[in-house]
């Protein structure tokens, strides 16, 4: 939990530490502790919430973490202790790792520093690997001058995050899941590898026993957070399926978690978690976060503090609101409660919709990450090289040799974990890390390779997913939820088709169905935001003058689209003469 910085000790050390300090206190930090290491000097930040440190010394030897690790089944200072005593590193057994993390091991006169197993807990670092931060803001703070990137500028906008080790900035980069860094006296960074294999083929076996197996292992990466904070769990419900599932799981472990539901008065996600409550027998927290009012004047000082508090670049760039998404951030982890998500759950899921049968990156590009439309952008753009970068990536997340390389149905698959899951939700555990412990169990990846094994028909429209939850709590199973039929029976015709329609259309289909929407009406998320002239004038300038490069704003009609591309104008106007062309 918390955060880490670390500088190689030379003549730049000292202003970027104070940076870093400086920023951790403007986002609501507790002073962080000093240690110096054989040419490197840290700096740990406990949560804002009050939680656990995350920090373990014992003579000469230190464990700092920034995140939720888990050794053993075990979290806080065991499993520091534990990691400590018995990973000869560089060597990992990911067997024994668990949870989203990044940790810094000094062991025998050596340092260490790596992340989880998905690398989703960002690590931000520069090209010389001088500079090492759980921070983008204090690690540009260290930089003398940054400019962006036009690949990452575009996927953050496209797609909300940039995917692989890439940011928007040229000279940051995130630390990659095949490394583990070893931090010499002399200030170099040595890598050595960490082999992370995962299933690419499914697994032939009986539904009851697929069913235990999924079960222990669910059971497995609940109850030891349950094991740590009991009740003090902060844990949302919707009309959907994958938080009713972590729901499930955290009753099953012996917790009674405290519940809320994030929308609108009446939504269905607000209706239907409220009516399960009451059903149960346990109150339901309904949060508004747009509800409260706030006046024009202000929105500056507003949106300054949630800046700071989202670390800059939120996943959504939603930091143009009342104040409502970073009041609810801080909520789920008062009195150092650990917060819980269903996120990643589509890992039970066909969640890309594509044909089970043998495809390419090239494939997988084109059918999910081409939400664009040209004539949103200036000539800096090429929407064919723009797939094709992504492409690129995601073959290297696979470990194929090009983009264009045939794989199995399930390798395919594993671009939800390993590039989708560690680019989106990755951004989210880490934000929420400064505040406190964050569970996320559906991305656990010995439950992430459980799930591989599915076959691709036991994912179509949830049905695997929707008979796990009934197996463990029928009950909750059999509520009426958000799409159209409940969890206790098969998926009903509706969804299926619809699934199904998505299946059947081919990839350059696809890769044009977003311009395709965009010229029939204008497009928005529920993100919302306070996005009129009244309110955002106040804070960036109408002209866009750094995202002009990139974007024609005037024909943008994509309002979450355009939020994103406002907070990148915001931060380049909080970068000032740092940023360069």
């Amino acid at each position: 939990m918390g955060g880490l910085f670390l500088a190689r000790a030379d003549e730049r050390a000292a202003a970027a530490l104070a940076g870093a300090r400086a920023q951790a206190q403007d986002a609501g930090l507790p002073s962080p502790t000093s240690h110096s290491l054989a040419g490197w000097s840290l700096l740990h930040f406990a949560p804002a919430g009050g939680a656990s440190t995350g920090l373990l010394e014992d003579g000469d030897d230190l464990v700092a973490v920034a995140g939720t690790l888990v050794f053993d089944g075990q979290l806080g200072k065991p499993a520091l202790a534990a990691l400590l005593r018995h990973a000869p590193l560089p060597a990992l057994d990911w067997s024994r790792i668990g949870g989203e993390f990044v940790a810094l091991v000094r062991q025998d006169g050596r340092s260490f520093l790596f992340g989880d197993f998905f690398a989703a807990f960002q690590l931000f670092h520069d090209a010389e690997h001088r500079v090492f931060s759980t921070s983008l803001l204090a690690a540009l703070q260290a930089l003398p001058s940054v400019r962006f990137d036009a690949q990452g500028v575009y996927e953050h906008a496209f797609n909300v995050v940039p995917i692989g080790d890439d940011t928007v900035f040229a000279e940051l980069k995130t630390l990659g899941p095949r490394w583990v860094l070893e931090l010499m006296p002399s200030g170099a960074v040595v890598r050595h590898a960490t082999a992370k294999p995962l299933p690419d083929a499914p697994v032939r076996r009986s539904l009851p026993d697929r069913l235990a197996e999924h079960r222990e292992r669910l059971h497995a990466v609940v109850a030891a957070h349950v094991a740590s904070y009991g009740d003090s769990i902060q844990c949302p419900l919707s009309g959907g399926i994958d938080s009713r599932l972590l729901f499930a799981a955290l009753r099953a472990a012996g917790s009674r978690p405290s519940v809320y539901v994030y929308g609108p008065e009446g939504s269905a996600d607000v209706r239907i978690a409220q009516a399960i409550g009451a059903a149960e027998g346990f109150d339901v927290a309904w949060i508004d976060k747009q509800a409260a009012p706030i006046a024009p004047d202000a929105f500056p000082e507003q949106v300054a503090a949630n800046f700071h508090q989202f670390d800059g670049l939120p996943t959504y760039g939603n930091i143009f609101d009342n104040g409502g998404h970073a009041a609810a951030q801080k909520l789920r982890h008062a009195k150092g409660a650990l917060a819980a998500s269903g996120g990643c759950g589509e890992v039970y899921r066909d969640f890309f919709l594509l044909p089970d049968r043998r495809l390419t990156a090239t494939t997988v590009a084109r059918s999910f990450f081409a939400r664009f439309t040209p004539s949103d952008t200036t000539a800096a753009f090429d929407g064919r090289a723009f797939l094709a970068q992504i492409a690129n990536k995601i073959a290297e997340a696979l470990d194929l040799p090009d983009a264009r390389t045939p794989m199995s149905r399930t390798r395919a698959e594993q671009a939800y974990p390993r590039v989708r899951c560690r680019a989106l939700f990755g951004r989210e555990i880490s934000l929420e890390a400064q505040h406190g412990a964050y569970l996320m169990p559906f991305l656990d990846h010995q439950l992430v390779a459980s799930a591989l094994t599915l076959p691709m028909a036991a994912k179509h429209a949830g049905r695997f997913e929707g008979q796990l939850l009934t197996s463990i709590d029928p009950l909750l199973a059999a509520y009426p939820s958000a799409y159209g039929h409940h969890f206790a029976e098969p998926p009903g015709r509706r969804h299926r088709f619809d699934e199904w329609s998505s299946r059947i259309r081919p990839a350059w289909v696809r890769q044009h169905s977003y311009a395709v929407q965009r010229r029939l009406r204008p497009m928005g998320d529920e993100h919302g935001g306070l996005l009129s002239p009244d309110y955002m004038d106040r804070v960036i300038d109408p002209d866009f003058p750094a995202m002009r490069q990139f974007f024609a704003m005037e024909r943008i009609t994509d309002s979450g689209l355009w939020r994103r591309i406002a907070c990148l104008e915001y931060l380049a106007g909080w970068l000032g003469s740092r940023l360069r062309s």
